[in-house]
């Protein structure tokens, strides 16, 4: 039976992990829960932190000595991959609504229109069709994202007057 490796050693493995993806990381993976967690995946999670799951894909691999393909993807494309301009054309129209924190506190913009008007200003300014936009939901995600927020900017306010210092006080 092999003794446990040295943290060393694990860290050194880990990394080496790390660098590596897909087929070729779950064949390292199988290759070292072989050699150093005698041949058990749960024990390579203790050790390693590796999914159990890859690690009996890549055993599976080395068997049927072929590599199984990595799911894709599914699912909507993302706005921005399908509408290119649709950031700028947001910047372009939210931006004379919006200001910084007056003290600078964040880096967010605040801004005045919600996500509603910039989807109609959208339609009505640049010339989208409403369908190929994204829903509401998303849309205010999307100028979260952007570092926009929907709220009004309290004006910075004097300091309170403190009373006068005296001999006596405290602080």
């Amino acid at each position: 039976m092999k003794a446990r490796p040295d943290e060393k050693t694990i860290e050194t493995i880990k990394n080496a992990a790390k660098k590596l993806t897909g087929a070729a990381r779950r064949e390292f993976q199988a290759a070292v829960t072989l050699d150093h967690c005698h041949g058990s995946p749960r024990f390579a999670r203790e050790l390693f932190g590796w999914s159990p799951h890859s690690i009996r894909k890549g055993f599976a691999e080395k068997e049927m000595n072929c590599i199984i393909v990595d799911r894709q993807r599914t699912g909507r494309t993302k706005y921005t991959a399908t509408l290119a301009n649709l950031q700028t054309d947001i910047r372009s129209l939210v931006d004379p609504n919006s200001q910084t924190h007056p003290t600078f506190e964040n880096t967010f913009r605040y801004t005045r229109m919600t996500a509603k008007a910039v989807l109609e200003a959208l339609v009505r300014e640049k010339g989208y069709n409403k369908e190929e936009l994204p829903a509401l939901s998303t849309m205010r995600e999307l100028l979260g994202k952007m570092g926009y927020r929907l709220r009004r900017v309290q004006k910075t306010k004097p300091q309170k007057k403190f009373p006068k210092r005296t001999r006596f006080s405290p602080t």
